[in-house]
């Protein structure tokens, strides 16, 4: 039984370190996520002024995968806030997709 928890613990261990770096704010990827939104976000609604990412959530995971044929090199993963006329709400999740040359794929936002 306890050799069994160990091995568990272990396994558990090298999945949840394997492929997340440390990140900050001032990571490329977290930037390109950050300003590629806000401009998504603007197009939708006028009001939107600002996008803070919250870098305590953020997983910043390095992939070696693809959309169809389209690479993707980075997922970063948290939660941002949404800044509108200058106020913030609740946080919203996000999802990123960075392709090569730090090209952003995909930004998607979703309430929790």
């Amino acid at each position: 039984m306890l050799i069994r928890n160990l091995l568990a613990s272990g396994i558990l261990l090298g999945l949840l370190t394997g492929t997340s770096i440390a990140q900050s704010a001032d990571d490329p990827a977290i930037s390109a996520c950050k300003s590629t939104g806000l401009l998504a976000l603007q197009e939708k609604s006028k009001d939107i002024t600002d996008l803070v990412i919250d870098m305590e959530s953020v997983a910043l995971s390095k992939a070696d995968t693809a959309v169809g044929d389209v690479p993707v090199k980075t997922v970063v993963l948290g939660e941002a806030y949404i800044a509108r006329g200058g106020k913030t709400g609740a946080p919203d999740r996000f999802v990123c997709l960075v392709g090569e040359k730090g090209k952003v794929l995909l930004t998607f936002f979703t309430a929790k």
